[in-house]
């Protein structure tokens, strides 16, 4: 397995793993279509793209909720609430790990005086779509302001507020 470290953004090394046994350039150093799509849709702060990069069959797993959310709909929904809870509060991506059909993205953020540390654990299937995607996050602090933020956004985003 050959490794490629590259820096994909301001203070963002990715670490990119090949299993080919030829001498070629590792793919990932061209960057996965859905990494960048995810990248670009983030940058632009337009989730409508969201529909664009998610599969039918998406699968959502948060770190609070027990069982995953099943369907692009719930993804959507998840991806959403995150977006407005995190992305005003510093939220950058640190680190990655990207192959050929995953990626794993180190992410922090800070809100309200507390360092949120995560990792998005991603999946796209062989049309590009992420069909997988996971959130983890530390410290606990973190974990139950999270849950409580997003528990509000959640029911904003219901009702339409």
């Amino acid at each position: 397995m050959r490794l490629s470290v590259t820096r994909s953004g301001p203070g963002c090394d990715r670490l990119c793993l090949d299993s080919r046994p030829d001498k070629r350039e590792p793919r990932c150093t061209m960057q996965s279509d859905t990494i960048k799509n995810w990248h670009a849709l983030l940058e632009s702060r337009d989730l409508s793209g969201l529909d664009r990069l998610i599969a039918d069959d998406a699968v959502f797993h948060s770190p609070v909720v027990h069982t995953p959310q099943v369907g692009k709909e719930l993804t959507r929904f998840y991806l959403t609430g995150a977006f407005y809870v995190l992305f005003d509060n510093g939220f950058h991506y640190v680190r990655e790990i990207v192959g050929e059909d995953n990626a794993a993205l180190e992410f922090a953020a800070e809100i309200n005086g507390i360092q949120i540390n995560g990792i998005d654990l991603i999946h796209w299937n062989k049309d590009g779509r992420i069909d997988d995607f996971k959130v983890m996050i530390r410290p606990l602090k973190a974990v139950n302001l999270l849950h409580r933020m997003m528990g509000e956004a959640l029911k904003n985003l219901e009702t339409g507020a």
